[in-house]
């Protein structure tokens, strides 16, 4: 078995590679809930949903999230209300776009949710709907939710990264809830062949995880056969605010300062061709270091980045 730690648009791109080389029931993939949000009643899972699209062909190629040939009817609908919602009041926010056809996935979720079925059924449920074969988790079935402190407020996830477009300057984060949240299935982590950090923002996709009980230690146990990807090329975040964030919660914005966040659990790093003159600094950190085109822009670039990812774990041993 074959276990991805996966947050959202980069790792859902690693995802659709590894399919190509690997049988999709083979594959477990633990996603990131801490973006979670609930938003005009419904419970919203950005990240399970991004990958659950990715992995069913019906991702927006464009955006990158949401679903292909959406239409924006009922968001474009909420106008009407601006000028009569009270000062204090919360309804209809527009400021998080959710499609028409978006829409009904929440629908489902939320009643789901509410009729007592766990978030694991009820991700399973949407999964066999988009006839999805690779089994999507959540990171917990209890509630994790990711605060980002600002210099004057704190604020929750998706209004630091939607709202605000991470726009400003971010003193601290933390992740409400995880210190009593379990994860979704410890005995995966001891289990699994080979275990894949996904190219993801590693302080609030894959820190999440790291904060649930029990998660560092049970990856440290099998370090030898944890691979990460970089989310970091050539000092820059290919998508998102992940080398912005670094800097600013004190980390070297570099693959040496995503080694340096992993080392513990992680025994191999896998960089991009860009950063190959800083693969040396990489192993001083104790991990081994892969070189390859990590970019997944072109074709066939994610396919030969996830078999370069389960070859390094067969080197160390970990088959």
């Amino acid at each position: 078995m074959i276990l991805v730690l996966a947050g959202g648009v980069g790792a859902a791109r690693f995802l659709k590679g590894l399919v190509q080389v690997a049988p999709p029931a083979d594959i477990v993939t633990v996603v990131n809930t801490g973006d979670d949000t609930e938003l005009h009643g419904l419970s919203i899972s950005p990240d399970i949903d991004t990958v659950t699209y990715t992995l069913a062909d019906a991702i927006d190629p464009t955006r990158g999230w949401g679903l292909r040939d959406e239409t924006w009817r009922a968001m474009e609908a909420l106008a009407r209300f601006e000028d009569v919602r009270p000062k204090h009041s919360h309804a209809a926010p527009r400021w998080f776009n959710l499609g028409d056809q978006d829409l009904a996935t929440h629908f489902y979720r939320t009643a789901r949710l509410r009729e007592g079925a766990t978030l694991a059924e009820v991700t399973d449920e949407i999964r066999r709907a988009f006839e999805v074969t690779v089994q999507i988790l959540p990171m917990s079935n209890d509630v994790v939710r990711t605060h980002v402190h600002l210099e004057k407020e704190t604020v929750t996830f998706q209004e630091y990264f939607v709202k605000l477009k991470h726009n400003v300057a971010v003193t601290g984060v933390d992740f409400e809830g995880a210190t009593t949240a379990s994860f979704i299935d410890l005995s995966l982590i001891e289990n699994a062949a080979r275990i894949i950090i996904a190219p993801s923002n590693p302080i609030v996709s894959i820190g999440p995880m790291r904060a649930l009980a029990g998660i560092d230690n049970a990856l440290s146990q099998v370090r030898d056969k944890v691979v990460a990807i970089s989310p970091i090329v050539a000092g820059t975040a290919l998508k998102g605010p992940a080398d912005r964030m670094l800097v600013e919660l004190g980390h070297e914005p570099t693959v040496v300062g995503v080694a340096r966040l992993y080392k513990e659990i992680c025994g191999t790093l896998v960089i991009d061709q860009q950063d190959a003159h800083l693969a040396s600094d990489v192993e001083k950190t104790g991990m081994r270091c892969v070189v390859t085109d990590t970019i997944m822009s072109r074709p066939g670039v994610s396919m030969a980045l996830a078999q370069c990812a389960l070859d390094a774990v067969d080197i160390q041993g970990g088959k």
